[in-house]
């Protein structure tokens, strides 16, 4: 069978090749500068991960989703690959009110949970750290003046680590003051920490993320 081929038709006179537009060119270099930059890098990470906890209720939500649990801890380790050269354990970045956003620790969760049975609501989670002074209190707050916090010393181990150990508990209400004795002690890693956010792994492979609070709890 004989194949057969078009006819070749010459471009028309008029005809001309289109140059390459300069402003395309310079905004595709402009777009891989900016997912090359490191601060850029950090910032989509972070972005993705506060996206990913913000309808998670501090972790509640994600005790039973499994799947959403590793989305969320897939976007940590995007963020501790960027911070892992990082120092985190400096007093002029590490000490601050910390405000829990979200967490897999069960413990704090079960009280986030069940605050209703006693009659009250779980405010704020903190962690309230003072690297200079050595402290560290894990405060839980229940408005208007209820709050349990336990009180630590800590010791920094850079660039990343702080170790810790409990000395006391205590349970306050408006009018009255409940201690409660010392339990334990571990240490924890804050794996990035910038000016908005810090995000800790756990002696027990807890994770935590916080963020700053707009004020500065103390006793």
């Amino acid at each position: 069978m004989a194949i057969t081929t078009p006819p070749f038709r010459p471009l028309p006179a008029s005809f001309e090749f289109q140059k390459p537009n300069p402003s395309i060119k310079s905004r595709h270099r402009k777009t891989l500068a900016f997912f090359r930059n490191p601060a850029s890098q950090s910032l989509l990470a972070k972005d993705d991960l506060l996206s990913l906890i913000s309808d998670q209720e501090r972790g509640i939500k994600t005790q039973s989703d499994s799947s959403k649990r590793s989305k969320i801890i897939q976007a940590i380790d995007a963020l501790a690959v960027i911070g892992k050269d990082a120092i985190t354990t400096d007093a002029s970045s590490l000490s601050a009110t910390w405000r829990m956003l979200w967490t897999t620790e069960k413990e704090q969760l079960f009280i986030i949970k069940n605050a209703h049975l006693f009659g009250t609501q779980t405010g704020d989670v903190l962690q309230v750290i003072d690297v200079e002074r050595g402290t560290l209190n894990n405060v839980i707050t229940f408005p208007p003046s209820g709050v349990f916090f336990v009180r630590s010393t800590i010791e920094v181990a850079p660039p990343q680590r702080v170790n810790f150990k409990f000395t006391s508990a205590v349970l306050r209400g408006k009018d009255w003051e409940f201690p409660l004795p010392p339990f334990g002690q571990g240490w924890f890693e804050s794996m990035y920490l910038d000016d908005d956010i810090r995000v800790v792994k756990d002696i027990r492979g807890d994770y935590l993320v916080v963020d700053r609070a707009p004020y500065s709890w103390t006793e």
